[in-house]
């Protein structure tokens, strides 16, 4: 017997505020069993609840719970269950048959003496998917403000939320009021406050509007605060999402996550971390996208003018390596206190991979990575292109062995990306484009316009290169927000 002291959840129903409860269902063996005792419960002052049919069991007086209402005010979870109340306060359950705690939690010493000692009960109608569903609509339902679109009985979801463009040209989840609601449960924010100002369009979106991306996205609720830190930031002015919506360059929103968060919803930080197979990685980026072109009314053809594109478009997510790294996590030198999760939103395009197989001391391996980010946006364009350089454990181990923390491999970095000036000229190397008449020398990136973050699995010397777009005014600047989780 579980001895507890609970008040009946809030749905309307007030069950009994003393005596003993039954809560059964026809359609269960168990029910049927415990039949023959019901009667002698309920002649004793006991309250008998079904949640199938009120005529069941046959000559006993039974309250209709074919709503469920008093199922879910008493928190009902397996029927049979048979619960004491005192003054509107549950102080003891027995879940199932079991004789001897029915004898002692009803006071009868004799009862059901022809049963059997024990035998397990039910799941309660309260989980059967389709009833929660509809009781998840009918209880929280109104919370939910979004236009309302019926689909005929013999149309394809798929095809029909692609028919209205509602898709980045993958197939989406349906957004149905009860996942809408399911995901909403992921944040303690109330589903009408506005997260965000959306461009190009310049429409606002609310927590609902973003929870409904987030289902299209294939999204679970856990992500839910992951992805409204992300949409906060991308939208942002000094990130400047209609910018990078409207360049012809590809570059698109990049979603970099810190802290306990990722580890705890699975965003993967290691191997493959920017590839695909890792739910959590799919599915925030791609649900920032959508916020994007549902919402803000980026797509592609019309505000969105990218000459080619590329792959991360659909949506680039994954989280850095902060337990195996030596050195401090990014968030942390952007003024996020260590522990707490957060999100860094960047410009990128797609990943290009930078081989060193051979280095051993940092100086070399310092170069070699330098020679890959000069290549960043154009190699004779300084400054211009921000960046982002995701290095491999095994990269970054050569650096901490070596004694070098971030700041020195930054420094280092930043030396070895001072280009001179004849190197960059126009016409240099037989090659047109440049800087026009150069006189001194040019750093690659402006300040704060490189990132570094570890990540990647724990074998190969392979890291990677995610060139930016036009950093500064005029163009994007990283943006890092912390995440409210519920």
């Amino acid at each position: 017997m579980t001895t507890t002291a609970t008040t009946a959840a809030s749905t309307g129903v007030e069950p009994p505020a003393d005596g003993l409860v039954v809560v059964v269902k026809q359609d269960c063996p168990t029910c049927q069993l415990v039949a023959p005792v019901l009667g002698e419960l309920v002649d004793r002052g006991a309250t008998v609840y079904s949640q199938d049919d009120p005529a069941f069991p046959p000559g006993v007086e039974v309250r209709d719970d074919t709503a469920l209402d008093a199922s879910v005010a008493l928190g009902i979870d397996v029927v049979p269950t048979l619960l004491r109340r005192e003054g509107g306060r549950e102080t003891a359950r027995a879940e199932g048959w079991d004789r001897a705690t029915w004898r002692e939690l009803s006071g009868v010493a004799d009862l059901g003496a022809d049963l059997p000692d024990w035998k397990p009960g039910c799941g309660s109608r309260t989980h059967d998917p389709a009833v929660a569903d509809a009781m998840l609509v009918r209880a929280r339902g109104h919370e939910l403000t979004a236009r309302r679109v019926e689909l005929a009985g013999l149309e394809d979801e798929a095809e029909a939320l692609y028919d209205r463009g509602w898709t980045d040209g993958l197939p989406v989840v349906a957004p149905t009021p009860p996942r809408v609601l399911r995901m909403l449960a992921g944040t303690t924010r109330a589903p009408d406050e506005v997260v965000a100002v959306v461009p190009p369009n310049l429409v606002p979106a609310t927590v609902e509007k973003v929870a409904i991306n987030a289902v299209l996205a294939g999204c679970r609720p856990e992500y839910l605060p992951v992805v409204l830190a992300a949409v906060e930031a991308v939208c942002a002015e000094e990130f400047n999402a209609h910018g990078l919506l409207a360049t012809t360059w590809g570059a698109a929103p990049a979603v970099l996550v810190h802290g306990p968060v990722a580890r705890r919803i699975g965003v993967n930080s290691g191997g493959n971390a920017l590839g695909q197979g890792t739910r959590a990685n799919s599915t925030i980026g791609r649900a920032v996208q959508l916020v994007i072109r549902n919402v803000g009314g980026g797509r592609p053809g019309e505000v969105d003018r990218a000459t080619l594109g590329q792959p991360g478009k659909v949506g680039l997510c994954f989280a850095e390596d902060e337990e195996s790294s030596p050195w401090e996590p990014l968030s942390v030198g952007r003024g996020v206190p260590a522990g707490t999760s957060a999100v860094t939103v960047f410009a990128t395009e797609g990943p290009r991979g930078v081989v060193d197989q051979i280095s051993r001391t940092p100086e070399s391996l310092a170069r070699s990575l330098a020679v890959a980010l000069r290549g960043v946006g154009h190699p004779k364009l300084a400054p211009g292109f921000d960046a982002m350089l995701v290095l491999s454990p095994e990269h970054v181990a050569v650096f901490a062995e070596a004694g070098w923390d971030r700041a020195r491999f930054t420094a280092a970095l930043a030396e070895l990306l001072l280009l001179p000036p004849e190197e960059l000229a126009r016409g240099a190397d037989g090659i047109e484009e440049g800087v026009p008449e150069p006189t001194r020398p040019r750093p690659k990136f402006r300040p704060d316009g490189l990132l570094v973050a570890v990540a990647g699995g724990g074998a190969g010397k392979f890291s990677a290169v995610l060139g930016g777009w036009v950093g500064g005014p005029g163009g994007s600047s990283p943006v890092t927000r912390v995440i409210e989780e519920a």
